[in-house]
């Protein structure tokens, strides 16, 4: 059946006051961190399709997201860029819907009121977005995750997993209109943001898999993957044995360490300058990091 411009297989599960998380690339899913992260859930909640655009070039732009070529078989085959939903029904607690979006180049109005009547129809009482974004923080702290939260439920389960409140000023994805408009018709509504060192540059960041995983797992009772921490545990070494030879590195992760621990601080004791008290970055240290943003913002 079709609702919006998403053909929904059927017969439709009936799912059980279900959770809705949704990723979107490739606006806020650096590392794929996000990708990674509903993978792990979707393998572990044993999911299955439900939907997926019916027709993917109303929305995309397929010189910017390109199809793929492979072999099947010795057979040539070709894969159209899409966005798909899958869904998973629990024994017990809330059942889940997940949603693997690509951002739109064109009918941006119509990707967003297609997903709101999917999202509607299947009655979600909770919101997430979901993803990572790079940020002037160190790789020797643990990693920041930023959003926020409206519902009282939701505003909870924020504070009890101890997250900081985002400030993030300027541009944005126009599907953040979503979480807007699901928080204005009564839905809870929570947003999760890893922030990842620049200097890292890993195409699969298990660190902040990691991060976003154990938050996961403590919300709903679902076991870590050992795989994905030990992978994080691998990275992480990497990491310290690379900016070990590398004294200009370690110079820029003393700075930021301590831009950091000031910038912590002053979101737990809500001080309203605090800003005006973080220790500044050096010009150089300025320079070379946002030299590496407009490098990722290219890529």
């Amino acid at each position: 059946m079709r609702v919006g411009a998403f053909e929904v297989n059927e017969p439709l599960p009936r799912l059980k006051k279900p959770h809705a998380l949704t990723i979107l690339r490739p606006w806020i899913d650096v590392g794929s961190v996000g990708t990674l992260t509903l993978n792990w859930l979707e393998k572990a909640c044993h999911a299955r399709q439900l939907a997926k655009l019916s027709r993917p070039g109303n929305f995309f732009d397929f010189t910017r997201y390109r199809p793929m070529l492979y072999l099947n078989e010795g057979r040539r085959q070709v894969t159209i860029p899409n966005c798909y939903i899958n869904y998973s029904q629990r024994p017990t607690g809330n059942d889940f819907l997940f949603l693997h979006l690509l951002e739109p180049h064109m009918h941006s109005e119509f990707f967003i009121d297609s997903a709101l009547r999917l999202l509607e129809m299947f009655e979600v009482e909770r919101y997430y977005l979901v993803g990572s974004m790079y940020d002037f923080v160190p790789h020797t702290r643990p990693l920041l995750v930023t959003g926020g939260a409206t519902g009282r439920d939701a505003e909870e389960d924020y504070r009890k997993i101890g997250l900081v409140t985002g400030d993030y000023e300027g541009p944005i994805t126009i599907f953040f209109l979503v979480s807007e408009l699901m928080s204005e018709r009564g839905t809870d509504s929570m947003s999760l943001i890893v922030h990842l060192p620049q200097y890292t540059q890993l195409d699969e960041d298990y660190m902040g898999v990691s991060r976003l995983m154990k938050i996961f797992s403590s919300l709903y009772n679902i076991p870590v993957s050992e795989e994905n921490i030990k992978q994080a545990e691998w990275q992480y070494e990497q990491i310290i044995a690379q900016v070990a030879r590398n004294p200009q590195v370690q110079e820029i992760v003393e700075q930021l360490e301590a831009h950091y621990d000031a910038r912590v601080a002053g979101k737990k004791a809500e001080v309203e300058e605090r800003d005006e008290k973080l220790p500044t970055l050096s010009p150089e240290v300025e320079k070379f990091l946002r030299e590496m943003e407009k490098r990722f913002r290219k890529s």
